[in-house]
């Protein structure tokens, strides 16, 4: 009987934690099944936080700048390492000429005339050929049917026809894209056109010039005549290439890129901002 009437030593020792809990008056005990008061906060319309869900269904997400994540193609990369190269290291005169090109207003007066004199279309040829083959054969025997004449091709493209043309002086105005890669391609066109006095000019892309002459690019155009309608805008055109890139000596000497990246330019800020206050400190002494 004695042993159950006795209690055990565990619950003698949480006996005075009972108590001190009981005792402690400022704090209220919550016990395991009861809920929490909630406070009750005055509701401003002006200072409430309005808390956003941008869960499925609920909040559209804000627009971030996602760039940095993006896989670019191979040819996209490429692309911008080498105009990063291309500011970085020191260009020679005769690859930085490609630099310098048309302004935007006299792109756009060249290209409305250039334009007037695009080659035929594939589906045009065949038209005229087959117009021709028509009246070959409704003609009867031993007449002879008169040759129809050939439209005269004045805008001429490729790179071997046109230094051709250049070479014989029948070229009125050479047109060399800015972004033929290799450059190689074209980089003595400007020097020949130079040395055989014939105008030319420098424009952006290769890819408008292949709009010219129906092609997916072209490297450089030749124009070798215009109707007498345009020959006054020729005339000007041709003025100003020559004033731009014949005439200009300045730009075939002045070298390209050589600019340092936005971090190497602050360090040399900083570094130059040390050095000044340095010296100032040393005057002062």
């Amino acid at each position: 009987m004695s042993q159950k009437q006795t209690k055990p030593a565990a619950a003698k020792a949480a006996a005075p934690a009972k108590a001190v809990a009981t005792t402690n008056k400022s704090k209220k005990v919550v016990k395991k099944g009861e809920k929490k008061p909630k406070t009750r906060t005055l509701f401003n319309a002006l200072y409430t936080k309005n808390v956003k869900n941008f869960g499925t269904g609920f909040g559209v997400q804000p627009k971030r700048d996602l760039t940095h994540f993006t896989h670019w193609p191979r040819y996209i990369k490429l692309q911008r390492q080498r105009r990063v190269l291309l500011k970085r290291l020191k260009v020679p005169p005769t690859i930085n000429q490609f630099t310098r090109v048309f302004d935007k207003n006299t792109a756009v007066h060249l290209f409305k005339l250039l334009d007037k004199y695009r080659p035929e279309e594939k589906a045009v040829k065949k038209a005229r050929l087959l117009k021709i083959a028509e009246a070959r054969a409704a003609a009867p025997k031993g007449e002879k049917v008169a040759k129809a004449e050939k439209p005269v091709q004045h805008l001429r493209h490729g790179i071997d026809a046109v230094t051709k043309l250049i070479e014989k002086k029948k070229a009125k105005l050479v047109v060399i894209a800015h972004d033929v890669d290799p450059v190689e391609l074209v980089l003595y066109l400007p020097t020949l056109c130079r040395r055989m006095d014939v105008p030319y000019c420098i424009i952006k892309s290769k890819s408008r010039l292949g709009e010219l002459v129906h092609m997916k690019n072209a490297a450089c155009v030749a124009l070798t005549g215009v109707n007498s309608a345009d020959s006054n805008e020729l005339s000007l055109l041709v003025e100003s290439a020559k004033q731009m890139f014949n005439n200009n000596t300045e730009h075939r000497k002045t070298w390209g890129g050589n600019t340092l990246s936005g971090p190497a330019r602050a360090i040399l800020a900083k570094r130059q901002k040390a050095e000044a206050k340095e010296t100032l400190a040393k005057s002062k002494i």
